[in-house]
């Protein structure tokens, strides 16, 4: 008899038993999907031969690790990893297996990050937007003129008459994706610069006055913009690969 998976109750729980009941629960493809990404890494890790981390990045890194989570005492460690069920050593190769990845992942991905964020960036730049929204027409008219001929402030009206949430932060929207905002504001805000008023126009069966506060302008420079880009093309490849595999499940007793 083959040796059980699990044991409960001293009743022995082989494993295509437990895969049955991750199946039954609707619960065994996510689990294939891990499995099979962990496996294509790992062919992929065990391939390469330009992944080697230097020793001291290794060991810093282990530093860093204790530090962060106030494990510095050796002791208070041991425990850490005993309560983990994990040694030293399988500790290290996961600090190990951490950094080959990130490694692999830059080598696939730098070759097409430029041309992809090219691709992304009409969806990826922002307009940061005040609005004040209004159900009539003439009243919208009139805000607009007295803040075009700068008779009063921007955010007094929005606090008094706007009747969206917007009202509560002075009209401040906050940051816009170019990409969702309606087309006859694209069109003006093209032709529109930092501080202008723009409006009133018509969004979605109302009337909205707007002030441009600032465009962003989305760019690799930012590291949190191109961190995320490296790694929707790195799922992007995972997913190639997970496409691409011959695959069979065999559940036997």
């Amino acid at each position: 008899m083959a040796n059980p998976f699990l044991t409960v109750n001293e009743e022995p729980i082989l494993l295509s038993q437990a895969l049955k009941y991750l199946q039954t629960a609707g619960k065994l493809q996510p689990l294939i999907t891990d499995i099979l990404r962990e496996y294509i890494l790992d062919r992929e890790l065990q391939s390469r031969s330009d992944l080697d981390i230097p020793p001291a990045s290794i060991e810093q890194a282990v530093v860093n690790f204790r530090l962060e989570r106030n494990l510095s005492d050796p002791q208070a460690f041991q425990q850490w990893l005993e309560s983990n069920r994990m040694s030293y050593e399988a500790f290290q190769q996961q600090i190990v297996s951490g950094f080959k990845r990130e490694k692999l992942k830059l080598s696939v991905v730098q070759p097409q990050l430029e041309e992809y964020f090219q691709q992304r960036k009409p969806a990826l730049d922002a307009v940061v937007l005040s609005r004040i929204s209004l159900n009539d027409y003439e009243l919208a008219e009139t805000l607009s003129l007295r803040l075009k001929e700068q008779d009063t402030r921007f955010e007094e009206l929005a606090k008094e008459y706007s009747i969206t949430n917007e009202r509560s932060f002075n009209g401040m929207m906050g940051a816009v994706a170019w990409s969702t905002l309606p087309d006859a504001l694209k069109v003006v805000l093209q032709q529109t610069t930092a501080g202008q008023i723009v409006g009133p126009l018509e969004v979605e069966g109302g009337w909205c006055i707007f002030r441009v506060e600032q465009f962003l302008e989305a760019s690799l420079d930012n590291p949190q913009l191109k961190q995320r880009l490296q790694n929707e093309l790195f799922e992007r490849w995972l997913n190639q690969q997970l496409q691409s595999a011959k695959i069979s499940l065999n559940i036997q007793d």
